[in-house]
């Protein structure tokens, strides 16, 4: 990670903190810095804008109500808001009033709504896709299905008209190409 990368991960760190005191001017700056790449998260699991708006200013709410949890040894603050994206939008996703069908037509890895509005940014979406490109078509599926729609293993199965194991192990090889080009300490 860059030096800027590194000062902007502990500006983050910081605005949680006084999140944690009561600073909502902390989370407005957090919002605006974050809401772009997590809307993006959250469309590419819900797939309606509405929704995953909604569930953005959710995600918000908990990190303000649960600043004073965040530990920083576990990870930076994108990470810290980027799982509870995800976890929030599949769960949303299955609920049972939502309907379950996803369709594969523009399926692929979500983009930043703007790359360009956190340049700071750019060099993880760079390496990310640099890594993507490294796995098989099939690796990539099982990653876009299972990261960015939240499918579990096996809903992938039932999609791919394939065996779990085969998704398991498609899933296993993935994420060790993803650790070898972002660094060991990416994904735990």
């Amino acid at each position: 990670m860059s030096d800027a990368g590194l000062d902007l991960d502990e500006d983050d760190a910081a605005l949680v903190r006084q999140m944690a005191r009561g600073d909502r001017n902390a989370l407005s700056t957090l919002y605006a810095r974050h809401a772009p790449r997590l809307l993006a998260l959250a469309l590419g699991i819900l797939r309606d804008r509405r929704e995953a708006e909604d569930l953005l200013h959710d995600v918000f709410l908990e990190a303000w109500q649960r600043a004073a949890s965040y530990v920083e040894e576990r990870g930076s603050v994108t990470t810290w808001l980027s799982l509870r994206t995800r976890s929030r939008a599949i769960d949303r996703r299955r609920a049972p009033s939502r309907n379950r069908s996803v369709s594969l037509e523009g399926s692929g890895v979500p983009t930043p709504v703007d790359p360009s509005a956190d340049p700071s940014r750019t060099l993880d979406h760079e390496a990310l896709a640099r890594a993507l490109t490294a796995m098989s078509p099939d690796e990539q599926e099982v990653i876009v299905l299972g990261y960015f729609e939240g499918l579990s293993s096996s809903e992938i199965a039932e999609r791919l008209l394939i065996p779990v194991g085969t998704v398991k192990s498609r899933t296993r090889a993935a994420l060790g190409k993803l650790r070898g080009a972002l660094g060991q300490g990416v994904l735990r």
